[in-house]
C-alpha cells in the first residue's frame, strides 16, 4: 500500500468507527429505555438493565455495522471530495477503480471485524444477558451449570436447554410427578411455543411413562400443555437465528432436519448472515459514485442523512425479501443473497460510469 492507499484506508475506517460510536450510543439509550418497564419485577434493577444493555451492544454493533460503514464511507470520502483532495487525485491520473481498492480493503477489514463480533462476542454475550435477566425476573427458576434451566409448576418440573449457544436446540423436558419422589412420565419436545396465555404447544413430543412393571413410550407431532409458568421462561429455550454463530446455525438446521421440522427461517438466516458481511464491503464502495457525483459539494449533515436513508432502505428491503421468501417458500440461498447481490451489481455499474 502506498501513501494514498493508507490515507484513504484510514479515512474510511476512522469515520466508520466514529459513526458506529454514535449509532451504538443511541441504540444503547433506546434499549435501556425499553427495559424500564421490567425494572422492579423480581429482583431486576436499574443496574441489571444497564448490564443487559451493555451485554447486548455487540449484537447491536453486528446489526448496525453495514449502515455504519455506509455512513462512515460517505462522511470520510465526502470530506475528501469537498476539500478537492479526490479531485486532485483523479487529476493526477488515478482512476476511480484504483481509488476503490483501499476503500474496498477498508470494507474488508470491517467485514472481518463484523465476523469476529458475530462469531465470538455477540451470541455468547446476548445469551448470557438473556439468562441473567430471566434469573432476576423469575425467582423460581434455577440453573444447572450453563446447560439447562429448571422450574417447578405444580406436580411438574420443566427443564429447558440453555447451554452454549451452538448447542442450544430449544429442547424442553417435562417431568410429571406423583408425590414428592415418584416419577410418572417424562416428555421431551424438540420445539415449544406459547399458543395462548397458560397454554404451551409442544412439537415432536416423545413421552416415556413409568408403570409399576414396565415403561411405555409414544411420539406425537404436537401436544398442548397447560402451565402457569411465566412465558419468559421459554425465552431460554428460544433459538433465534441472530443469537447463533454460523456454525451454530448450521448445527441447528441439521438438528431440525433430523427431527422433520421447518428449517426455512434458519436457512435464510444462515445465508443472510454471510451475505450481510459481504454487504459491508459493497456499501463502502457504494459511497464512491455519490461522493464523485451528487454529494461532492454537500455538507456533512446531508451526507449523514443520505447514508442513513440508504442504510434503512437496504435494511427494510432485506427484511421484506427474507419474510417474503419464507412465506412463499423460496430458495433460502437466493433469498439471503438477493438484496446484497442487487446492491453489488448496482455498485459496480455506478462505479464504472463514474467520471
Amino acid at each position: 500500500m502506498n501513501t494514498l492507499d493508507r490515507y484513504l484506508y484510514r479515512t474510511v475506517l476512522l469515520y466508520t468507527l466514529m459513526t458506529m460510536a454514535v449509532l451504538l450510543a443511541l441504540a444503547a439509550l433506546v434499549l435501556f429505555i425499553s427495559e424500564q418497564g421490567d425494572i422492579g419485577i423480581g429482583t431486576y434493577s436499574a443496574g441489571d438493565a444497564f448490564l443487559f444493555t451493555l451485554l447486548n451492544l455487540p449484537q447491536t454493533a453486528f446489526e448496525l455495522l453495514p449502515i455504519g460503514a455506509l455512513i462512515g464511507a460517505l462522511m470520510g470520502l465526502g470530506n475528501l471530495a469537498a476539500g478537492s483532495e479526490l479531485v486532485v487525485t483523479r487529476a493526477s491520473g488515478v482512476s476511480v477503480w484504483r481509488i476503490a481498492w483501499p476503500v474496498g480493503l477498508a470494507g474488508l477489514t470491517l467485514a472481518i471485524i463484523m465476523f469476529g463480533i458475530g462469531e465470538y462476542a455477540a451470541p455468547s454475550m446476548g445469551q448470557f444477558a438473556k439468562r441473567e435477566k430471566t434469573i432476576a425476573k423469575l425467582a423460581d427458576v434455577s440453573f444447572a451449570g450453563s446447560s439447562s434451566a429448571w422450574v417447578k409448576d405444580g406436580n411438574r418440573i420443566l427443564r429447558v436447554q440453555t447451554g452454549e449457544v451452538d448447542r442450544a436446540f430449544g429442547g424442553v423436558s417435562v417431568f410429571e410427578l406423583d408425590g414428592p419422589t415418584r416419577l410418572i412420565s417424562i416428555q421431551r419436545a424438540a420445539r415449544i411455543s406459547v399458543a395462548d396465555p397458560g397454554r404451551w404447544s409442544l412439537h415432536n413430543v416423545a413421552t416415556s411413562r413409568f408403570e409399576k412393571d414396565k415403561i411405555e413410550g409414544d411420539t406425537v407431532s404436537e401436544l398442548t400443555l397447560r402451565s402457569t409458568v411465566n412465558p419468559e421462561f421459554l425465552g431460554l429455550a428460544a433459538t433465534a437465528p441472530q443469537m447463533l454463530t454460523l456454525h451454530g446455525l448450521a448445527s441447528y438446521i441439521d438438528h431440525l432436519r433430523r427431527n422433520n421440522l421447518e428449517t426455512a427461517s434458519y436457512e435464510i438466516g444462515y445465508w443472510s448472515r454471510i451475505a450481510r458481511q459481504f454487504a459491508v464491503i459493497i456499501v463502502t464502495l457504494l459511497a464512491l459514485p455519490f461522493v464523485f457525483g451528487p454529494l461532492r459539494t454537500t455538507g456533512a449533515g446531508t451526507r449523514t442523512v443520505f447514508g442513513a436513508l440508504l442504510g434503512v432502505v437496504f435494511f427494510l428491503i432485506t427484511r421484506t425479501v427474507e419474510n417474503g421468501g419464507q412465506l412463499f417458500n423460496l430458495n433460502p440461498a437466493l433469498v439471503g443473497w438477493l438484496p446484497t447481490a442487487v446492491v453489488g451489481v448496482g455498485t459496480l455499474i455506478a462505479i464504472s460510469r463514474t467520471r
